[in-house]
C-alpha cells in the first residue's frame, strides 16, 4: 500500500455517495436495456388490432378481437362459415362496406382506421380474394406493371420485369401465355389463385392478407400456393391466411393459429390447434363463445 494515498484504513468512513451513485447507474442500465428490448419489439411488430367491433350495415359482426402480427410470423385465423374471418380482413384494408364501431388497427405503429384502402395498400398491405376479380382487356402483365408501380412510385423496367414474371410463374406451375392473357379471364378457379399469389410475390408487401385462398383447389394446386407462400415469407414480412378449413396447413408451417367463432377469437395456439379442429370440427368452440 503506498503511504498516504488511503490514510489509515481503521478510521476511514466509507462515504454513502457512491454507493448510491453506483446504485443509480445499475438502474439507469436496467432502465435502458428495458427501453431496447422495448423498441425492438416495436420495431418487430407489423400489425395490431386492439378491441375491434365492426358492422356490417346494422349488423355486428366483429365483437372486440385482438391481433398482434409480428415480423417473420405466419398467423392463421380459422372458423366456420359467417364467423367474421373475411370480415376482420376487409376491416384491415378498411373496406367502405364496413363501420368500425370501437377499436383500433395500427401497422408499424400507425393508426390505420381512417387511411383509405388504395392509402392502406401503399403502406405495404395486400390482400388476396375468395373470388379475383375478372378485368376483360387489361392483361396481366400490364395490370402487375401499373400495380407495382402504384406501389413503389418508380418506372417499372418491362424487360426485367417480364423476366421477373416468368421466373415467378415458372415455380408456380402456371402456363407463360397467361401473361398476355386479360386478368382472370376464362382463367380456371385454381389459375385465378395462383395468380393471386403471383401478385403477392410480384408486389411484394410487408403484410399478406390471403383470404380463402385453398378454397377449392385440388391438392397439387394447394401445395403450389403454400410454396409460393415459402417463397414470399421472410424475417421482414409477415403472413395472415383465413381459412374455414385445415388442407392449406398439410403443407405449410404456420407460427400461431386462432379461432374465430361468432365475431370473437376465444383460442390461440400452435400449429396443433389446427390438427384438434380437423379431428373434432369447431363444436367446442362454437360452446365457447356462446357463453
Amino acid at each position: 500500500m503506498v503511504p498516504g494515498l488511503f490514510g489509515n484504513l481503521k478510521n476511514c468512513q466509507i462515504n454513502p455517495e457512491p454507493l448510491a451513485t453506483l446504485e443509480t447507474l445499475e438502474n439507469l442500465a436496467i432502465l435502458e436495456t428495458l427501453n431496447s428490448r422495448k423498441e425492438i419489439e416495436m420495431s418487430n411488430k407489423l400489425l395490431e388490432i386492439k378491441d375491434l367491433y365492426v358492422n356490417a350495415e346494422e349488423k355486428e359482426i366483429l365483437k372486440g378481437i385482438n391481433l398482434e402480427i409480428n415480423k417473420g410470423e405466419i398467423h392463421v385465423i380459422m372458423g366456420p362459415n359467417g364467423s367474421g374471418k373475411t370480415t376482420t380482413a376487409n376491416a384491415i384494408l378498411n373496406n367502405p362496406a364496413y363501420t368500425k364501431i370501437n377499436g383500433s388497427i395500427t401497422f408499424e405503429g400507425e393508426n390505420i382506421n381512417n387511411f383509405k384502402t388504395d392509402e392502406i395498400a401503399r403502406k405495404g398491405i395486400f390482400m388476396s380474394f375468395q373470388l379475383p376479380e375478372e378485368i376483360p382487356g387489361v392483361s396481366v402483365t400490364n395490370f402487375l406493371k401499373y400495380a407495382k408501380n402504384k406501389m413503389t412510385g418508380k418506372p417499372v423496367k418491362i424487360f426485367e420485369f417480364k423476366d421477373e414474371l416468368k421466373k415467378y410463374m415458372d415455380e408456380l406451375n402456371m402456363n407463360p401465355k397467361n401473361m398476355d392473357r386479360s386478368l382472370n379471364v376464362g382463367f380456371s378457379g385454381g389459375e385465378k389463385k395462383k395468380n393471386e399469389i403471383l401478385q403477392m410475390l410480384v408486389l411484394n408487401p410487408k403484410l399478406a392478407i390471403l383470404d380463402e385462398t385453398d378454397s377449392g383447389l385440388d391438392v397439387d394446386a394447394i401445395r403450389t400456393v403454400s410454396k409460393g407462400i415459402e417463397m414470399f415469407k421472410n424475417d421482414n414480412n409477415a403472413v395472415l391466411i383465413i381459412t374455414h378449413n385445415t388442407k392449406i396447413l398439410h403443407s405449410l408451417k404456420v407460427d400461431f393459429v386462432h379461432v374465430l367463432v361468432n365475431g370473437r377469437i376465444v383460442k390461440t395456439g400452435t400449429q396443433e390447434l389446427a390438427k384438434e379442429i380437423e379431428e373434432n370440427g369447431y363444436e367446442k368452440y362454437k360452446k365457447i363463445s356462446a357463453q
